[in-house]
């Protein structure tokens, strides 16, 4: 994900949440400390990171699993 990689080569001090938040994603999308939430659609998503920073995602849970990060960055990457 290019936008991935431009925002860690700013915020290199968050890739070691952001592997926490992913790990925990993919054992349990809906923990507490993701605060996980809809946004827009039921097909996107938000988990936090940390409380100023996000990844917006699509979840299918119910048909085959999957997950795909759309974007990361602060509130404002809800607005795109």
């Amino acid at each position: 994900m290019k936008r991935e990689l431009k925002f860690f080569k700013k915020h290199s001090e968050l890739i070691d949440q952001y592997s926490k938040a992913l790990k925990l994603l993919s054992i349990n999308p809906h923990h507490r400390s993701l605060r996980l939430h809809a946004i827009k659609t039921k097909q996107c998503h938000s988990i936090s990171i940390n409380m100023q920073y996000r990844v917006l995602l699509t979840l299918r849970l119910m048909n085959d699993g999957k997950i795909v990060l759309i974007d990361i960055g602060n509130h404002d990457v809800y607005l795109n």
